[in-house]
């Protein structure tokens, strides 16, 4: 009995101990909620208020004032996020920041983003300028010349036309610098031509072999072999021989040389320079000298070269001048630069060449802008998803029967799409300065007839080539330089093509997104490029010489 009572009071006992504790828990509870209580770590606190912040800033950015958000249903850009659109007439404000689709493009998740800047406007090169022309002959022209380009299919004047060839036939110096695909062939072939027809009354069939009257001087074969059927093709019919000259056998033809009566010679540059010098042809006669794609010919892989070449010739503000109804004679050399871009630094690079006060300025207002008339699209892609999307651009355009170009920074890049493409169905050919003469010649007249719809090139097809059946340009490797987008872009959408231009732009690398960036923002601020540069070995070399700099001052 005295067991039992014994466990009863030790239940007793332990069940008051327990209450009391229980008591006591729910008073120490109770005093807790006076204190903040930590229900989210820190680290995740932190992370979403930076993240509201973003948010914020971002709401901020994309408000544009009612009177600024321009035409709602006109989207100049176009974007997988909306809220990135851009329309037609929306401004920001000066001191905005302007916000790009392209922006976050550095992150490996944005991945499978686009935008599109969208046409806005018809070809630049046919817009009403204040001094346009109906046509040719009141640019001064004669009406016979006027009569042959009706023939070849030309009615009126394109702007850089009507501007740059009354200056030329003035006989004065000229800078002619315009977008790509306008007609600048013609703007200086056609006065160049009236002025040798006029200079041949002098000496009819008496003009020495191998002493032309004009020479027109670029960069590569292909281009000089489309120059060539142009001029022939217009003076013709007006006893003008047109000769050209291209690398390639260039000791073949120094030792056993042909002699031709050339009143115009289109010639690459490092071909016509030995056989000059050698005395295959004589230069006394000529007084009509043009560069076209003067960009590149002055990058300083030509420079040397070039400028050595010109100034053989006394370069002079060239005027004419009547002599008692004698034919009309010229003193000294005009000069004419044609370009597609025009560089910051072209007028330091002339300086040693030519008086810069004698050069005339023709420039057209849209010189180093996007083209309003070609639709630009950009797909962030990775380097899995690279080529597929590739192949399914062109496998489409091959389905609808578009040409397209597909431009490659590198050699080998070039010659592995071809085989990919090949590989897969789709016929393709390519293009690239590191193969032979011999391979090269005829492969780009394969693409132009239609033969083939595919060209895997390098920019060696991207100055000059008048590739007017392209309706597709594609940037596989996208370009460095702003200077070589603008000149890939020009080969779709010229004047004479009756395909709608578009451009697809594949980027992937960060040096890539950067200059994407840069796109961007001049196609919503509808400004032109700041510093459109072509002279690329001069932009390496300035680069390696500031990072030598850079060490140098790091090491002191």
């Amino acid at each position: 009995m005295l067991i039992r009572v014994t466990e009863a009071y030790r239940f007793v006992l332990h069940t008051t101990k327990l209450l009391q504790n229980s008591y006591r828990a729910q008073r120490w509870v109770s005093s807790l909620d006076q204190f903040p209580v930590i229900r989210v770590p820190v680290a995740l606190s932190e992370k979403l208020k930076r993240e509201k912040i973003k948010v914020k800033r971002k709401e901020r950015e994309l408000i544009v004032d009612k009177s600024r958000r321009g035409d709602q249903s006109t989207p100049i850009i176009s974007c997988k996020r909306k809220e990135y659109d851009h329309y037609l007439g929306q401004t920001y404000d000066k001191f905005a920041v302007v916000p790009l689709a392209s922006k976050g493009w550095g992150h490996r998740k944005s991945s499978g983003d686009y935008f599109t800047i969208n046409t806005s406007n018809g070809n630049p090169a046919f817009q009403e300028l204040e001094d346009s022309h109906e046509d040719f002959v009141s640019l001064g022209l004669d009406k016979e010349m006027q009569s042959q380009l009706n023939k070849l299919g030309f009615e009126k004047p394109t702007n850089i036309q009507s501007l740059a060839i009354p200056h030329l036939l003035e006989g004065k110096n000229a800078l002619i610098a315009a977008e790509t695909g306008n007609g600048k062939t013609l703007a200086f072939i056609t006065p160049m031509l009236q002025q040798i027809r006029q200079r041949m009354k002098i000496f009819g069939t008496n003009l020495p072999m191998n002493s032309p009257l004009g020479l027109v001087i670029v960069p590569g074969r292909e281009l000089a072999e489309q120059i060539h059927s142009v001029a022939s093709s217009l003076g013709e019919n007006f006893g003008i021989n047109v000769g050209i000259v291209l690398g390639g056998r260039t000791k073949q033809k120094m030792l056993h040389p042909r002699m031709s009566q050339h009143h115009l010679l289109i010639a690459t540059i490092g071909a016509l320079s030995k056989l000059t010098t050698v005395g295959v042809y004589d230069t006394s006669l000529v007084r009509h000298v043009t560069l076209d794609e003067a960009d590149t010919l002055l990058d300083d892989s030509f420079n040397d070269q070039v400028s050595r070449y010109i100034s053989k010739f006394p370069v002079q503000g060239s005027r004419y001048e009547e002599k008692q109804q004698q034919p009309l004679v010229m003193s000294g050399i005009q000069l004419t630069l044609v370009s597609a871009t025009l560089p910051l630094s072209l007028h330091t690079i002339l300086d040693p060449i030519v008086d810069l006060e004698s050069i005339t300025n023709i420039t057209t207002p849209y010189l180093n802008h996007l083209m309003p008339h070609v639709s630009q699209r950009f797909f962030r892609v990775n380097h899995l998803t690279k080529a597929e999307k590739l192949l399914e651009l062109v496998k489409k355009d091959a389905k609808k029967g578009t040409p397209v170009v597909i431009f490659s920074n590198y050699s080998k890049t070039c010659d592995w799409l071809s085989l990919f493409l090949n590989e897969n169905g789709v016929p393709c050919i390519r293009f690239h300065g590191n193969m032979q003469a011999e391979s090269r010649k005829g492969l780009f007249e394969t693409f132009q007839s239609g033969k083939v719809l595919a060209l895997s090139c390098t920019d060696l097809a991207s100055r000059g080539l008048d590739t007017v059946t392209a309706g597709h340009v594609i940037n596989f490797e996208f370009p460095k330089f702003i200077a070589d987008y603008i000149h890939r872009c020009g080969r779709t959408g010229r004047v004479g093509s009756k395909m709608t231009g578009l451009v697809t732009n594949l980027v992937h690398r960060p040096q890539e997104i950067e200059l994407v960036q840069k796109i961007e923002y001049a196609a919503r601020k509808l400004e032109a490029f700041s510093n459109v540069n072509a002279n690329i070995k001069r932009i390496i070399v300035g680069k390696a010489l500031t990072e030598h700099d850079n060490l140098s001052k790091m090491s002191l």
